[in-house]
């Protein structure tokens, strides 16, 4: 790997992480299974199961069910919309359920041996009708999404990415609230199954006692 190409490659993640000086910090592991299965050439419905542990990898902090369709029109983009089932911890060790609804865009371009994919996302959450005085008042929120990733031509495929988050929906108006900065490895069993290691660096913003979590990720991925 050239200097040239190393240097593109960290920069957005180091760059990421200096921003990042919190005055709480945690460290979480979050693990996924990720099934998608091809309707047609271009149409695909997607499953994915994830559980977030926090508190220093000692409680469920949130459990994520993900239902959608994905349908990509030409190789380069990809547009998928999907909802979003989850169980979040409160402070009395009870679950909050929430649901979600996100549609999001990816476009892919490759700069042989660096591909580059942009992902952006309208994501809405609500609380369950009754669980929360906010129940009725969605959080929505822009996700932008850079990944680089380095082609090998092997079975391994390293990445980096950042994102950040913007709230739409706040008396206030817009402002930039969460920003994350990851690394991590591909690897491709076969034509079917993938699983992803990474580690990840979360930072949030616009709060009282903003929170850094550093966190360890696996994902296995199965494509029918």
């Amino acid at each position: 790997m050239s200097r040239q190409t190393r240097f593109i490659l960290l920069f957005p993640l180091v760059f990421a992480a200096n921003l990042m000086q919190a005055q709480v910090n945690d460290a979480g592991l979050w693990l996924s299974a990720n099934l998608e299965k091809k309707i047609t050439p271009a149409f695909s419905a997607c499953f994915t199961q994830e559980i977030r542990l926090n508190e220093n990898i000692t409680e469920v902090g949130t459990i994520y069910s993900d239902l959608g369709l994905s349908y990509q029109p030409w190789k380069r983009l990809k547009i998928e919309a999907a909802y979003r089932f989850l169980l979040k911890r409160r402070l009395d060790d009870t679950y909050q359920p929430m649901n979600s609804f996100y549609c999001e865009a990816s476009y892919r371009e490759k700069f042989k041996p660096i591909g580059l994919i942009l992902r952006v996302r309208y994501q809405s959450r609500y609380a369950e009708a009754g669980t929360s005085e906010y129940s009725e008042i969605p959080k929505s929120n822009i996700r932008t999404k850079l990944t680089l990733k380095y082609d090998t031509d092997r079975k391994i495929e390293p990445y980096i990415y950042t994102e950040i988050f913007i709230r739409l929906n706040t008396p206030e108006g817009s402002f930039f609230n969460q920003l994350r900065a990851c690394a991590g490895i591909e690897y491709k069993i076969n034509r079917i199954h993938k699983v992803d290691l990474y580690y990840l660096i979360r930072k949030e913003f616009q709060v009282k006692n903003p929170l850094t979590d550093y966190i360890i990720g696996i994902g296995y991925f199965l494509t029918l």
